[in-house]
């Protein structure tokens, strides 16, 4: 494993395109718009803004997409984290819809900016499969349903669709996005810097904002050589404008997600991973995957991402956990080693939802977009441009989702906390939905292998003697009952591999003895029952029993005065009176 990895994203640097190195600003400069940070949604609108004829300015404390822009999985996927339902009772349904239809055209332009740009290394492979690792057919059918009363171009692919493209006993029902794509992510913000420059904008890196005056028609950014006078700022850098807005920054908790690439497998991968498009098997951080590398050559590897911090952590501390998440799913990929690891710290908003409009008068904000997808940074960087320059409002429709605090420091212990907590009671709840498989398919082999009933013989009686004044009677005789092989009831899988370490603590005794005992006393009896039949009785009418003789009446022993002293000296000795 690259040793250098911690803090860059390897794979992506090792197959990186060619950009020019930018140049600080050394020199004081009065544009219209300046956008602090060179991320997507940055770049998006300068692009957006420098192509309606307005001077932009990008400041960026570093490189170009050297953040989480550079760093995530290259997902490119409609919707937002929020869930359907959370959304519609909140803002309601037509709103819902308008949301959705933005995230959709998030989509679009992604995609449109790539093939109008002819962007390079940008590698762009179609879809997205959200596979779901509990089986309710029913109601992944009815998320299906909401999806497209919506605007939503899902279909639900069945447990045998889902098994077929990915081999693991695991997996059950998804929904499957066929306009979804995903991407090399920082060969296409190398590709969009180049598009904005192109347009006009003026890119400087390592210029980090130090302070911002935004009283005034001429906001003051000041950076460590230059002073920047603009009439309107786009804070374009999650979160890292801790020190520059401290209470923006303080409405989004940092998630921090780790991302393995691997060495080249060889073949085997296309026998257990045959869909080509992005897969998602939670509803959390972990276990996002994608096949990247060149198939001509034999050099495919698999992309996994997984696990959650909200501090910093050294990425080569959980290269095994990723490793072990591989080989649960996929075991027969034989051994996995890692070639590249690195982190990405994103921000979440507490409500889910990105963070995009007007703040104050000339102040413009498009952050939190972690847990979205990249459609959301360039929706956010086109709503933002065109409301600057063409006044329009359509980014009020993210008025309901206003600016909250995250709790701080509280605020982050505890989305750590719950992300432990889930993880053991989702794996059981998992586990228990392969128990029941693994019940049905047993029931269903025994029914296959149960003897057809024998035809009834006709047995006629000798014509001779006695014999043949009896007329012919039909006898069923009952054919031999062949001897059954044992059933095998099927037992849960050990779910002590399943737990984090970490997160054994979170889960209290009486929730996994109810869980378990549960399971246990509904589906055992019902498994043994299968397995055992009842016995028939040889002669249905059961024999009656033999009255009792009658009771002779006997003497009532006299009791002696020797009997009594003895019962007085000792009462057990003597037995019950």
């Amino acid at each position: 494993m690259n040793q250098d990895n911690s803090t860059a994203a390897g794979w992506y640097e090792l197959t990186r395109v060619e950009s020019p190195a930018r140049s600080r600003l050394n020199f004081d400069l009065d544009v219209e718009v300046c956008v602090i940070g060179a991320g997507l949604a940055g770049l998006t609108a300068a692009r957006e803004i420098a192509r309606r004829g307005w001077s932009v300015a990008v400041l960026e404390g570093r490189g170009v997409a050297q953040a989480a822009s550079g760093r995530n999985t290259g997902f490119v996927l409609p919707g937002f984290s929020e869930g359907i339902d959370d959304m519609i009772e909140r803002i309601g349904l037509d709103r819902t819809k308008e949301l959705w239809a933005l995230s959709e055209q998030g989509l679009a332009y992604v995609r449109r900016t790539i093939d109008e740009a002819a962007m390079p290394g940008v590698n762009k492979v179609p879809g997205w499969l959200h596979v779901f690792q509990t089986d309710d057919a029913e109601a992944v059918n009815a998320y299906v349903e909401r999806l497209r009363w919506i605007g939503s171009d899902a279909e639900m692919w069945d447990a045998g669709q889902v098994r077929a493209q990915l081999v693991n006993k695991r997996y059950f029902n998804a929904v499957h996005f066929p306009s979804a794509f995903h991407i090399q992510p920082l060969n296409y913000a190398l590709g969009l810097a180049a598009a904005a420059e192109q347009a006009g904008a003026r890119i400087f890196e390592e210029t980090p904002a130090l302070s911002i005056d935004p009283a005034g028609v001429r906001k003051r950014i000041v950076t460590p050589s230059g002073l920047v006078r603009a009439a309107r700022v786009v804070l374009a850098g999650n979160v890292q404008l801790g020190g520059l807005l401290p209470e923006v920054s303080a409405t989004l908790v940092p998630v921090t997600t780790f991302v393995m690439v691997t060495e080249p497998i060889g073949p085997q991968l296309h026998d257990w991973i045959r869909y080509r498009g992005a897969v998602s098997d939670t509803e959390r951080a972990d276990n996002h995957y994608r096949i990247v590398g060149d198939a001509s050559t034999g050099g495919e590897r698999l992309q996994w991402a997984g696990r959650v911090r909200t501090w910093s952590a050294d990425p080569r501390r959980f290269a095994r956990g990723l490793v072990a998440d591989i080989k649960r799913n996929f075991p027969g990929l034989g051994p996995v080693e890692v070639a590249h690891i690195w982190s990405g710290t994103l921000g979440r908003t507490v409500h889910r939802m990105p963070q995009i409009g007007e703040v104050e008068p000339g102040v413009w904000l498009a952050s939190g977009f972690g847990g979205h997808g990249l459609n959301t940074t360039a929706m956010a960087g086109d709503l933002v441009a065109r409301g600057i320059v063409e006044g329009d409002q359509t980014w009020r429709l993210f008025a309901p989702y206003e600016l909250v605090w995250a709790g701080g420091l509280a605020g982050r212990a505890l989305a750590q906390a719950l992300y432990w907590g889930r993880t053991p009671r989702e794996r059981l709840s998992q586990a228990l939905a392969r128990y029941r498989e693994r019940r049905r398919d047993a029931k269903a082999a025994v029914k296959a292998e149960v003897p057809a009933v024998a035809p009834v013989a006709a047995v006629t009686a000798p014509a001779s003697g006695a014999a043949s004044l009896l007329p012919e009677v039909a006898i069923p005789v009952a054919a031999p009952e062949p001897v059954a092989a044992p059933v095998a009831i099927p037992v849960a899988e050990p779910v002590a591999e399943a737990v984090a370490p970490e997160a054994v603590a979170d889960v209290t005794p009486e929730a996994v003895v109810d869980v378990v005992s549960g399971a246990v006393s509904a589906a055992v009896p019902e498994a043994v029952s299968d397995a055992v039949p009842e016995p028939v009785p040889a002669d249905p009418t059961p024999p009656q029993a033999e009255p009792a003789p009658p009771r002779k009446g006997k003497k009532k022993p006299q009791k002696t005065k020797k009997t009594q002293k003895r019962r007085k000296a000792d009462p057990e000795a003597a037995g019950p009176t």
